[in-house]
């Protein structure tokens, strides 16, 4: 059975309905994972190791994060080039914890797209592009009970996940990149890593009527970028799209497979939280919306937006050939939803700190149309980074 029509059986019988038992036990049995494997990727490590992998759960760290290469974005913790084999198993016993069988391996495709960008480069010494400088943080001691998290983040790779007290509370921002979207030559010619985010929100934007793609289209030539960057806190992004209650039944559909195509890269139960969230919320304020052209191979951009939500995707740069996408909690990223709750305090969103020291604004942001509120300053950009 398709897993998208699974979860929508399971949560019309309420099984998993809002945060309920299905869905908290299962949340249990995966942070019981992340603990156990985050304790031996720990226990692997020299203490000059530790000292770069663990981190305290406060650290401002925690929240700063990018998709950029390193060169343009420093990062914090143990980068897998610094690990031995055992290590390095390890290391991805861990990130298997967090994702599923497609999202592990879209992955580690997308870290193993870091050498065929460099011969496409032919090693131009513009960036070293590097397939082991992905970097594993753990923030708090992993244990059954406490809070605590961890993050695996490089060029175009960027998960967080937070636990609480044996639960998973958190699994955004997630990010997920491809540069080349469609290698181009070589021996992987043709390899699409991220084919399925691309490929179902055409297949929508396809089966709308002229009047419905009138509304979905908000202009012919799409942004330079996701709008919400790498800020660590979001709000929603300005009106516009077509609503999925403006959707027949098949075009509803065709929506969450799109939605699905995202939150399948989660390890299972994660994955029907994340579901069961919007389903909650509801369907019916989901929101698809699309810019640029609508053929492949053309520059477009598009956005998912829901109550709790915002999925965002552009293939822009190399002559739309590189694509961004990301899943965001407009209250749970970090886990801060919960965090407020079960600390009984309130967290000032943390900015993220680039390269040159600078502090970026978050929110309130003044978005344009598409909520692209421009480059974060002090950040360098490239023409494809």
């Amino acid at each position: 059975m398709n897993r998208l029509i699974l979860y929508r059986l399971l949560v019309a019988v309420g099984f998993i309905a809002g945060l309920g038992l299905a869905s908290t036990v299962a949340s249990q049995r995966t942070a019981a994972s992340m603990a156990g494997a985050a304790e031996t990727f720990i226990s692997t490590l020299s203490s000059e190791q530790r000292q770069a992998a663990a981190l305290a759960f406060d650290s401002d760290d925690r929240e700063r994060f990018h998709y950029v290469p390193v060169e343009m974005f420093p990062r914090l913790g143990l980068k897998i080039e610094d690990m031995n084999g055992r290590q390095r198993q390890a290391a991805h016993e861990l990130l298997e914890t967090g994702l599923s069988q497609v999202g592990f391996a879209a992955a580690v495709d997308i870290m193993e797209l870091e050498t065929v960008l460099g011969i496409l480069e032919q090693n131009n010494g513009r960036m070293n592009r590097n397939p082991e400088w992905y970097f594993f943080s753990v923030f708090g001691e992993p244990s059954p009970r406490g809070t605590w998290g961890w993050r695996v983040e490089g060029h175009h790779l960027s998960v967080h996940f937070t636990v609480v007290d044996g639960e998973v509370v958190g699994s955004a921002p997630s990010f997920f990149g491809s540069n080349p979207a469609e290698v181009p030559e070589g021996p992987k010619r043709g390899m699409r890593v991220l084919a399925r985010v691309e490929d179902t929100a055409r297949a929508l934007l396809s089966g709308l009527s002229e009047s419905q793609r009138t509304v979905a289209v908000l202009a012919d030539v799409a942004p330079n970028d996701i709008a919400t960057e790498a800020f660590s806190t979001v709000h929603p992004l300005g009106p516009g799209g077509i609503r999925a209650s403006d959707l027949t039944s098949r075009q509803r559909d065709m929506l969450m497979d799109v939605i699905d195509a995202y939150t399948s890269m989660m390890a299972d139960d994660l994955a029907a939280q994340r579901m069961a969230k919007l389903e909650e919320a509801g369907i019916e304020d989901i929101t698809f919306a699309w810019a640029g052209q609508a053929e492949r191979g053309g520059k477009h951009y598009y956005r998912v937006q829901g109550p709790t939500f915002l999925i965002e995707y552009d293939n822009i740069q190399n002559e739309g050939n590189h694509i961004h996408s990301v899943w965001r909690d407009f209250n749970g990223d970090f886990g801060r939803d919960v965090l407020r709750e079960h600390l009984q305090a309130e967290h000032e969103p943390r900015r993220p700190r680039y390269a040159a020291g600078v502090g970026v604004s978050v929110v309130p942001t003044p978005f344009d149309g598409f909520g692209n509120s421009g480059r974060s300053p002090g950040l360098k950009r490239s023409r494809s980074d």
